[in-house]
């Protein structure tokens, strides 16, 4: 018989501009939190998983994670699947405690990409993704990657760029209201669209800003207010050279699977925490995932669908657009906003009514690695 997994507590750092904190000071601040929230002490943590940090590239940082922490676990893994890993980390932990091996996994991503890296080398290292013999030597970064997509997906499905905008107002909507957020200055279309060109159709605006930030989870079999119900993943390509159709990146495979591992159906959906380096990745994703008609995901925004009070709130910290990217941390911060709401603690961002069930998606690399997760509250033991 299989153990049921939950995520017991949930924590992330302040996003944004923190002098003066390495990538293993950020983690070990959001550990000692999740520590102390969960009542878990850190000799009952069995397992640790880490994701990559590009200003701190050790070869075993799991281990130098528990060492730091004081932590001797039976089992610890580093973790490499682009934006993906935060949720690919999750499905990992949940496994680890639904087959017995770990009770309680301590899942840590964190880095000072702002302030601890320069923004050329940022950029350089992040376009690594590409194809070694021809993209990358021409010159492509991952904004001009997502921009070749955006590009077609406007050509095919009539979305413009004021379609993309209003998703980048909503994020920052969204983050105004939260103490924690990078960027919480208010924003129009008319500002995105006038921002400064960075790989046309993209803006400056339609990307996410770099961040310094950590976040964690404690996934355990000891019961806790969100359990992780499915999970899957999928993996069609890894270059944009190689993806065969843009309506089929394979997010959609990895939703089917992760819906039938929970025994439910989009429409039980109340919540999304969907990944969005780029605007045209939210929008992609959503369409795909089936929670709007190709080339009709602006029109539910428009419709309030997917405020704080519509019928599928989205990213309500305000994703990666406003709250902010520090590498696998960022694509992290959905995961604990989504436990927040589910848990009914998200405080003055705490939308209205119940939240069942979240929708959890990342990608990464150029849509390249999908993880989907189902996350359910549950009442208290």
């Amino acid at each position: 018989m299989q153990n049921t997994a939950y995520i017991r507590a949930a924590a992330h750092s302040a996003f944004g501009r923190l002098e003066g904190k390495s990538a293993t000071d950020l983690m070990a601040g959001v550990a000692n939190t999740l520590f102390d929230e969960s009542g878990i002490a850190r000799q009952h943590i069995d397992g640790v998983l880490c994701g990559y940090a590009t200003t701190y590239p050790h070869l075993m940082l799991a281990s130098l994670m528990a060492e730091k922490l004081g932590i001797q676990p039976d089992y610890a893994h580093g973790m490499q699947a682009g934006g993906a890993t935060g949720a690919a980390m999750v499905m990992l932990a949940r496994d680890l405690v639904r087959v017995g091996r770990c009770r309680n996994v301590l899942v840590l991503a964190g880095e000072n990409r702002l302030t601890g890296q320069a923004a050329d080398t940022s950029i350089q290292t992040l376009a690594q993704v590409g194809e070694a013999l021809a993209e990358v030597p021409n010159g492509m970064s991952v904004p001009a990657y997502y921009a070749l997509l955006a590009s077609e997906y406007m050509h095919r499905t009539g979305t413009r760029r004021e379609d993309m905008a209003d998703f980048a107002v909503r994020m920052r909507q969204n983050a105004a209201s939260h103490p924690d957020a990078h960027l919480k200055e208010t924003i129009t279309r008319q500002d995105v669209l006038a921002s400064k060109p960075i790989a046309t159709p993209l803006h400056l605006l339609d990307c996410c800003p770099i961040s310094d930030g950590a976040a964690g989870l404690i996934v355990s079999a000891e019961h806790g207010p969100v359990e992780i119900s499915g999970a899957g993943q999928a993996h069609r390509h890894q270059h944009i050279s190689a993806m065969a159709d843009i309506f089929d990146t394979g997010a959609s495979q990895a939703c089917q699977h992760a819906l039938r591992e929970a025994g439910t159906t989009l429409d039980d959906v109340d919540y999304l925490a969907i990944y969005d380096s780029f605007t045209i990745t939210l929008l992609m994703l959503l369409e795909e995932l089936g929670f709007a008609a190709r080339g009709k995901a602006a029109h539910r925004l428009r419709q309030g669908h997917f405020d704080p009070d519509g019928t599928l709130p989205l990213n309500t910290h305000g994703g990666l657009l406003s709250f902010g990217h520090s590498g696998v941390a960022g694509g992290m911060a959905h995961i604990v906003e989504a436990w927040h709401q589910l848990g009914g603690t998200a405080g003055a961002r705490q939308i209205p009514g119940p939240r069942r069930k979240a929708f959890v998606h990342a990608d990464g690399g150029v849509l390249s690695a999908h993880v989907s997760l189902i996350l359910e509250a549950r009442e208290a033991a």
